[in-house]
């Protein structure tokens, strides 16, 4: 996975964090964007308009893995990163 990551980052992906805001603000990658995971369908236009590969992050990796699926789904290039901490020591 940290062989993924890091080409994703060289290619200019965007980090997604897909917490709660709560959790959020207790600590978030540099530079990451924020949409929380239920609200992701009605935001794909707009994650679509980065025009960038996206590696979804969240607590666990169990949501960004459901954000990953969904997302894959609507023709995003998108990997699961898992634990926001995974992607943040590479940034």
């Amino acid at each position: 996975m940290a062989n993924k990551i890091q080409e994703y980052l060289n290619k200019g992906a965007v980090v997604l964090d897909v917490r709660t805001l709560a959790e959020w603000n207790e600590g978030h990658s540099e530079g990451a964007k924020h949409i929380v995971l239920n609200t992701i369908p009605e935001n794909v236009e707009d994650i679509k308009s980065w025009n960038k590969p996206v590696i979804a992050v969240c607590r666990s990796g169990g949501r960004s893995g459901q954000a990953t699926d969904f997302l894959q789904g609507h023709g995003v290039d998108i990997i699961n990163g898992g634990p926001w901490g995974n992607v943040d020591q590479y940034l």
